[in-house]
């Protein structure tokens, strides 16, 4: 059964995972309203044939007239602050931007009827988990402000749908990577510390190596593991999670987004050097604080709950997407 096609806004739309989910709401019939700052997205990201508010989620007025006067149905939460070294130095940017606005604007949806509530929420959340690959049920210690700012909005989003008429879904990233494959959007932040990102920008001559942080982690080469998803698989996992909270309405949801299969950090580059047919200089150096040795998504429950397959799990594919979008890029600039 086909649900109602009421109007979803999405926060932070203009971004590299907000951008993407925007293009599969439209994709699949939705109608979309993006509000977003511009501070790290782009106005060319959003089609033309969706409106776009260009607001900060802090001016709670501007995010009820928006809520009210499109008649907003549900609510994707992109907008945030994700750079985990950032929050350590600067932690209070991070429960400004990532928790006491997902406050505002999950008051506001209140306000407002607003009944579903989809939140991009992080695998930071687990911390250095002892058991991989990771289950929802595992214990969250987030061991950054980046993490814990998306786990206390966590917290809030089951406590308010415990007392109000609204159900939401906190999908858990692992490592989003790749670009769409239609190329009509992609990673395009300066200074963006994604691996494949890092890697492709070097391909291209936009950098002249690649940093690879520790080479001593309890993995087979050394290397840290981690669980690489490409970004459209991501955002359609947020259209199937929108159907999944209009079919139940009393449900909610927390679920990991991840393939369940990991890849080091030297597996990425060899494939990045395999799609290329070149070969990136790496310099190896320390391991940063607080990196996990692996990092794997058990993603038994997604799979189980959401009519979601992964159709894009191909690392070789996740690099060429990547590389394809750097190469358009470059072009624009």
């Amino acid at each position: 059964m086909t649900p109602e096609r009421f109007p979803v806004l999405v926060t932070g739309g203009a971004g590299y995972i907000g951008s993407h989910a925007v293009l599969a709401l439209r994709d699949a019939g939705w109608p979309v309203i993006v509000i977003d700052n511009l501070s790290t997205g782009f106005r060319w990201a959003i089609p033309d044939d969706v409106t776009l508010v260009e607001g900060d989620l802090a001016d709670t007025a501007l995010v009820d007239t928006v809520l009210r006067s499109h008649k907003i149905g549900a609510i994707i939460h992109f907008a945030g602050s994700i750079i985990v070294p950032e929050s350590v130095d600067n932690p209070l940017k991070y429960y400004r931007n990532n928790t006491a606005n997902s406050r505002g604007l999950i008051e506001c949806a209140i306000d407002a009827g607003v009944k579903h509530f989809i939140f991009s929420s992080t695998a930071a959340t687990y911390g250095i988990p002892e058991i991989v690959p990771v289950r929802e049920d595992m214990p969250t210690v987030p061991i950054n402000p980046y993490g814990m700012s998306k786990l206390m909005t966590e917290v809030m989003l089951r406590d308010v749908a415990a007392a109000h008429p609204i159900n939401y879904c906190a999908l858990r990233y692992f490592n989003v990577a790749g670009a769409d494959p239609l190329g009509r959007t992609g990673q395009s932040t300066a200074g963006a510390t994604h691996l494949i990102k890092v890697g492709v920008e070097a391909a291209i001559g936009k950098r002249d190596h690649v940093s690879v942080f520790g080479t001593d982690y309890h993995t087979p080469d050394g290397t840290g593991v981690r669980d690489y998803i490409h970004v459209s698989d991501l955002a359609d996992a947020h259209v199937a999670a929108l159907d999944k909270l209009i079919a139940d309405p009393a449900t909610s949801h927390v679920m990991n987004a991840g393939y369940k299969r990991g890849f080091s950090v030297n597996e990425v580059l060899d494939a990045v050097d395999r799609v290329t047919n070149m070969t990136i200089e790496r310099r190896y150096g320390p391991r940063r604080a607080g990196d996990p040795d692996t990092l794997i998504a058990d993603n038994a429950r997604i799979l189980a709950t959401l009519d979601w397959t992964p159709k894009r799990a191909d690392l070789d594919g996740i690099v060429r997407d990547a590389l394809a979008w750097e190469r358009k890029l470059a072009e624009k600039a």
